[in-house]
């Protein structure tokens, strides 16, 4: 791993994203959403409307924002919440294009996607963040994020050649400037993985610890890396990255294990060796104890896994015009 700690961390991540879909509104609204099995995006290309996530404050979502929700918990959109709601599957299910409308579809249409991440470092970056990543119309990372979807589509529908290393690339420079309109608007994120990486005062040791994840790193090394005592460096990291910086150590390290086991053939001693263990069974100890599984049968369900599925496409039907961020009509069925 090469670059800054959140470079590598986004590396290991791995995001990968499919546009799913539109919703055109008119009138008075309201669509009630299932839990989320992934990460859900959403851009709003005309008007505004209201979305609750069950358990949170209602959040107005007006033309030009982005929304990024990353909880497993139902969700509500309309122009007022308190009406009877229809239900977003069966909506779906009966428009019989990736645009549903509901309503005459004149005052509201967004663009809606999901987003996956590698399981271990993905769900550790997920509980760094807030279930919902509101980022304004107007910012830099907005315009941005705009554009990247804008080209998402455009590329699934071109069909050019590379179509689906762009896909790729694009997906994952969208994660990024969500996460880096985030932490501009935060202030001071929640402490987890995220907020470690971001922080310039642990940056030295994160650096550290992400380059050379295989040296027997001393609290008093990484203390001194960052210009502090090994008691203040101890508390000040383990309340901005939630763990103590050698449990850091270790989850990073069961992570690139992950990555490893899944994505290549390295024999356990040579893997075992390259993050610091002294031995293959040291290694499978802190791999099950970090991850729940021993690191042959992790691989062996993991290879399992990857040759019964495979990898879904963009799944927007139709034609790019279709998809415009702000079509100068809204879609009808």
């Amino acid at each position: 791993m090469h670059g800054d700690p959140f470079t590598s961390l986004l590396s290991l991540v791995n995001v990968r994203s499919e546009v799913a879909g539109g919703l055109a509104a008119g009138g008075d609204w309201a669509v009630r959403f299932p839990p989320p099995d992934r990460i859900k995006f959403f851009i709003a290309a005309r008007g505004g409307c209201w979305l609750r996530v069950d358990g949170e404050e209602p959040v107005r979502f007006e033309v030009g924002d982005v929304l990024m929700l990353t909880a497993p918990r139902p969700f509500l959109l309309g122009s007022d919440l308190s009406l009877p709601s229809l239900d977003a599957y069966a909506l779906f299910e009966s428009a019989g294009s990736p645009i549903s409308t509901v309503g005459d579809g004149q005052d509201f249409f967004m663009l809606g996607g999901h987003a996956d991440l590698d399981s271990a470092c993905g769900k550790a970056l997920l509980e760094s963040l807030p279930d919902i990543i509101h980022l304004p119309a107007g910012s830099i990372e907005t315009d941005t994020v705009q554009w990247l979807i804008d080209r998402l589509v455009c590329e699934h529908h071109a069909s050019q050649p590379g179509a689906a290393f762009a896909v790729t690339q694009l997906a994952q420079l969208m994660f990024l400037h969500i996460l880096r309109g985030y932490l501009a608007a935060a202030g001071t994120p929640m402490a987890g993985r995220l907020r470690a990486v971001s922080d310039p005062r642990i940056a030295p040791a994160i650096r550290l610890m992400h380059q050379s994840p295989g040296h027997g790193w001393q609290l008093a090394e990484l203390a001194r890396a960052c210009a502090m005592s090994r008691t203040v460096f101890a508390g000040y990291f383990k309340s901005v990255a939630g763990v103590a910086p050698l449990a850091y150590l270790t989850q990073w390290r069961m992570q690139l294990a992950e990555r490893a086991l899944r994505d290549s053939d390295t024999p356990l001693a040579a893997l075992s060796e390259s993050l610091g263990y002294s031995s293959e069974s040291a290694f499978s100890i802190a791999f099950k104890r970090v991850m729940g599984t021993a690191p042959q049968r992790y691989r062996s369900a993991a290879r399992a896994q990857a040759a019964s599925t495979t990898t879904p496409a963009l799944d927007y039907a139709g034609t790019g015009a279709d998809l415009a961020l702000a079509p100068a009509q809204p879609p009808t069925d």
